[in-house]
Parts: structure tokens; C-alpha cells; sequence
């Protein structure tokens, strides 16, 4: 079989790949919603800097039968890095699963031309990620760190997942899916003509669910409403996001916004009225359930809670799973991999002091 490699580096050619993307996006069983292409697309289009994006490409005649979602950036080396940025939780490549080690090869092949004098840094690679091929593969040198954690469950109904926890804790669960059920609270998935309107609502509820408290600021920019806007309702009518509203004596009081993948099903945003807390509503027992709803479909997967280590997941018993950071040089750009690393170690260590400080108080002492 003959693999033909191609760079895009063009954004026209970025917005006519969306039907070829789809479709292997749909033959890449480890494909997240991430690497959608409304997803990255749109993040492109609210986040990307002219000139810096690459997206390599291996095709079967006309087939797109493996991509790799890359742009080029100058800090804190010269790399490429994946697209989506940080607000995507994992980062990868899409690789068609009906084909062999061939097409792998071809497309590792690809990355090192257009590499050049860059690194290569994959971020927040799920593990069992399409990219640990291309680092199986890689024959320059290469190095493997961990990345961000994400927690874990089974993708289960509400009521196994409750049957997990402790006896006691299971009851003080039962009893707020009750009270939810007393207030009247009602959930339904929004139509997808209806999606965009939603998740502007959703995005206003946010703000003022953290109005005096400290919030990722990001989340409030219009830059990340547009884009949130523009990729979630091709998202939804293609089965890769469902939006659901909550409604409270006839009014909108919570928006969820939930990814879907074949394997993959994570709550991403919400937003709370907090009304919802004055009425003594479980907000997070209530959008674990919908949540769950969503992975009712008999296969097996994971509900995952996404990225991030915060105390009131655990009470779920999740499993952690850390993402992987895969860099890759060729023999000549070695020295960045030695500096990337460099990098890495040094942030760590900033973050073991600052959290050594807050726990003395945060007084400097």
C-alpha cells in the first residue's frame, strides 16, 4: 500500500478538511472529543496565531488515513505541540485502526520531516493514546514525563455507581438524588437548533456561580465563548456532545455541557445558578447523574471526571489516571529535548515550594 505525506499549513485547507477529518476521526477508536474536528477547528480559529499552524497529514490515495493536529510555537523551545491549547484535556494523533504499522510508520515519518529544527512535544496524551505508536516508533531520542492527572469511573448507571461507595456515603447520596427529585428539579437535552443559545446561558450561569470567588479566568473570555459556541453544535449533531438544561420551577437554573467519544464520556462545563445551593441541591450528585445517563449504551468506557485532582471528585472513588507527555527530537535538535526536560524538572520543583509554603500558612516563613 502506497502512503502519500502532506503539511497544511493553510486555514482554508483546515476548514475543507472537516468531512475526511470526520470520518477518521470516527476510525480512530481513541480518538477523544478533542480531536474532533469542530473542536480543533474552532479552537484554531479563536485561539491560533497566522503562520504556526501544521497539520500533518498521510492519505491512501485520496483517504485520510492519519493526522497529526500540530502547531509550531518558539517558547519555551522550538516546538510543535497539538492543537487545542489548555483548554483541551487530552492531546493526540488520529491514526485508522483498519490499518497496520505501515500507516504508523508513514506518519512518524512525516512528523520528523516537518519537525525540522522543532521539538516535537505531545501534551496530555491519554494513556493508550494513537500517539504512543508514533513513540514506539520514533528512532531519535525521546523521552516519556507525566502530565496532568484526570480521575476515572466506569462507565456505569447512577445507581451502580452509588452501589461502589460505602454504605454510609452511598445512603447521604441516595438521599440528595431525593431531595433534587423533591425540589421539582428537571433535566433535558437541548435540541440542537436550540444548542448555541444554551450554552451562552451556560457560560452567564458560570460567571455567576464564581461571582466573588476565584474562577479560570479564561472561561470568561469571549474568545472562549465563541469558540464554545461555534464547535459544540456541529459537536451535538454529530454525537460527539450532548447539552443538557436544568429547570427549577419552569426556570433555567443549570447548563451542563458533556463530551462524548466511542470510549470517552466527560462532563467539560457547567454553570449553577446558586439559587440551586440555597435550595440545598447536590450540584455535583446532580450533573454526575446526567452525566451518567449519557454512557447508558451497553459498551464498555469511562466516565471521566477530566483533569484535575479537586477533594469532592474523590468522593465518587475514582481511579487516577495520569496523561503522558511524549517528547521526540531527531539526532540534530537533542539539545531542546535537554531543555525541555530542564523545563519540566524546574516547573515541578516550583510547584513542591509553593505548595510547602501554603501549607506553612503561606506566611513566607
Amino acid at each position: 500500500m502506497r502512503y502519500t505525506a502532506e503539511l497544511v499549513t493553510d486555514e482554508t485547507a483546515f476548514t475543507e478538511l472537516a468531512k475526511d477529518w470526520g470520518r477518521l476521526y470516527e476510525r480512530c477508536a481513541a480518538a477523544t472529543p478533542f480531536q474532533s474536528h469542530a473542536w480543533l477547528h474552532s479552537w484554531w480559529l479563536s485561539y491560533g496565531r497566522r503562520g504556526r499552524l501544521r497539520l500533518v497529514l498521510v492519505r491512501d490515495g485520496s483517504g485520510l488515513v492519519a493526522a497529526a493536529p500540530l502547531m509550531r510555537v518558539r517558547r519555551p523551545v522550538p516546538a510543535l505541540v497539538p492543537l487545542g491549547g489548555a483548554i483541551s484535556d487530552y492531546g493526540d494523533v488520529l491514526l485508522d485502526d483498519e490499518r497496520g504499522e505501515e500507516a504508523v510508520a508513514a506518519l512518524t515519518e512525516a512528523l520528523s520531516a516537518a519537525a525540522r529544527t522543532a521539538l516535537i512535544d505531545f501534551r496530555e496524551v491519554r494513556p493508550g493514546g494513537a500517539a504512543e505508536r508514533i513513540y514506539d516508533r520514533w528512532h531519535g531520542p525521546r523521552r516519556r514525563v507525566s502530565d496532568s492527572v484526570c480521575l476515572e469511573l466506569p462507565a456505569l448507571p447512577m445507581e451502580e455507581l452509588v452501589a461502589r461507595l460505602p454504605s454510609a456515603k452511598a445512603q447521604r447520596v441516595r438521599a440528595k438524588l431525593r431531595k433534587l427529585t423533591a425540589l421539582g428539579v428537571e433535566r433535558q437535552v437541548v435540541r440542537p437548533d436550540e444548542v448555541d443559545a444554551a450554552l451562552r446561558r451556560l457560560l452567564e450561569l458560570h460567571q455567576l456561580q464564581w461571582q466573588g470567588r476565584k474562577v479560570t479566568s479564561e472561561h470568561l473570555r469571549p474568545r472562549f465563548c465563541d469558540h464554545l459556541v461555534r464547535s459544540v453544535g456541529p459537536m451535538v449533531r454529530s454525537g460527539n456532545a450532548v447539552v443538557t438544561e436544568f429547570r427549577l420551577d419552569d426556570d433555567v437554573v443549570a447548563v451542563d455541557l458533556t463530551l462524548l467519544s466511542r470510549r470517552l464520556a466527560g462532563g467539560y462545563l457547567y454553570g449553577a445558578h446558586p439559587r440551586l445551593r440555597e435550595r440545598k441541591a447536590d450540584v455535583a450528585v446532580m450533573l454526575l447523574d446526567a452525566c451518567a445517563e449519557h454512557t447508558r449504551t451497553g459498551a464498555p468506557g469511562t466516565l471521566s471526571l477530566l483533569r484535575g485532582n479537586e477533594p469532592y471528585k474523590h468522593h465518587w472513588r475514582p481511579e487516577p489516571v495520569v496523561n503522558q507527555r511524549l517528547l521526540l527530537a531527531r539526532r540534530r535538535t537533542a539539545p531542546l529535548l535537554s531543555a525541555a526536560l530542564c523545563d519540566v524538572a524546574a516547573r515541578r520543583r516550583g510547584k513542591e515550594l509553593l505548595r510547602r509554603w501554603r501549607e506553612r500558612g503561606g506566611d513566607g516563613s
